[in-house]
């Protein structure tokens, strides 16, 4: 077909980074990671697509030892050690007014009252679409050479009123950052096979 620009699919190493060698690490080299990685994997996730362009997601980079001791409290026993050691911790957050910024990021009609009057919709919204962007943020690290700890394991109330205390925006989960120590990974857990997980339809 005309005027469709075609795509050249990643080499095996590349997606063996993103994907098949990659893993959950729990321990990281203590380097810290420059603010301009920060941005640029900003930079990266934010192109992910998210429904009508809503974008809620909201992060907080711990990196600061002053960060880290706000962010203790909120952690269970088993997350306490390697988050505190990690030479970053982004909390992956959602914005529960994002459709404030609809009239900007989706102006092909005005999509804003559809959530400002439904609290419902709104929220299933924006923790639907904050997720994914978590999960854009976890691919971009990986492409950027990071390695990623992604988890729960902490107390939503004490993490929201400590780090927002305003109440607009609430923690959806935590990645630790940085360049992993592959001698502390636990044996890889197995995946469910496509006759297991899919159907053609």
């Amino acid at each position: 077909m005309t005027g469709i620009a075609t795509r050249t699919a990643l080499s095996a190493e590349d997606l063996d980074q993103l994907f098949v060698h990659a893993r959950t690490h729990n321990t990281f080299a203590p380097e810290p990671i420059p603010e301009a990685t920060l941005r640029r994997l900003y930079e990266l996730m934010k192109w992910g697509p998210t429904s009508m362009n809503c974008q809620p997601a909201r992060l907080v980079f711990v990196t600061t030892p002053e960060g880290k001791e706000k962010l203790a409290p909120a952690l269970s026993p088993g997350n306490l050690d390697k988050t505190l050691a990690a030479p970053a911790t982004v909390i992956i957050a959602t914005d529960s007014r994002f459709y404030e910024h609809l009239p900007t990021l989706f102006p092909a009609y005005d999509a804003k009252p559809m959530f400002a009057g439904n609290a419902e919709l709104a929220s299933s919204t924006a923790f639907r679409n904050s997720t994914l962007q978590g999960a854009y943020l976890i691919v971009a690290a990986r492409g950027l050479g990071l390695d990623c700890g992604p988890m729960s394991g902490f107390d939503a109330g004490k993490l929201n009123a400590a780090f927002f205390p305003d109440g607009r925006h609430q923690a959806n989960f935590l990645c630790n950052l940085g360049i992993g120590n592959p001698a502390s990974l636990h044996p890889r857990g197995p995946r469910l096979s496509f006759e297991e997980a899919c159907r053609i339809a």
